[in-house]
């Protein structure tokens, strides 16, 4: 069952401005950031209040994690997905795949949330999301640095 618009994600050249952007001049606390392997920050969480996000990443570095080509960034792509919050993902997509629409395998993200993805009549990405017990988005803020995905 859907229960909310969980996080709308954009493609950015310009991190370090967005989270500037986001966190002082909105004043909306970052929830944790990804970070690759060699410790590099490519994308952010941002907590919009009652479990609602905006995920930011780095348009080269994200695909330096996850692979695949970086296209430029032009108006009208800076938009990746929008995530709908689930829950019971499984029987959810199942119910949708009865219904003819093409869903991914449930693979755990970064995060520690359950996730799935599909796409519409246009081909607009969207990502299912169930949270687990390991997912950052619901664990308690730390005091000091945020958490951090890898």
């Amino acid at each position: 069952m859907i229960r909310r618009v969980a996080h709308l994600c954009f493609n950015t050249d310009r991190l370090q401005e967005m989270k500037q952007f986001y966190c002082e001049k909105l004043g909306l606390p970052i929830k944790f950031v990804f970070k690759t392997a060699d410790n590099q920050e490519f994308g952010f969480y941002v907590d919009c209040g009652d479990s609602s996000f905006v995920e930011v990443f780095d348009r080269v570095l994200k695909h330096k994690k996850w692979g695949g080509e970086p296209t430029p960034i032009t108006a009208g792509n800076r938009y990746a997905h929008f995530c709908l919050e689930v829950t019971g993902l499984a029987d959810f997509t199942a119910k949708l795949a009865l219904g003819g629409v093409k869903v991914t395998p449930i693979t755990t993200g970064m995060d520690g949330s359950n996730q799935a993805w599909l796409s519409d009549p246009d081909g607009n990405a969207i990502e299912l999301m169930e949270y687990t017990a390991r997912s950052m988005q619901i664990q308690r803020a730390e005091t000091g640095d945020p958490a951090v995905a890898r």
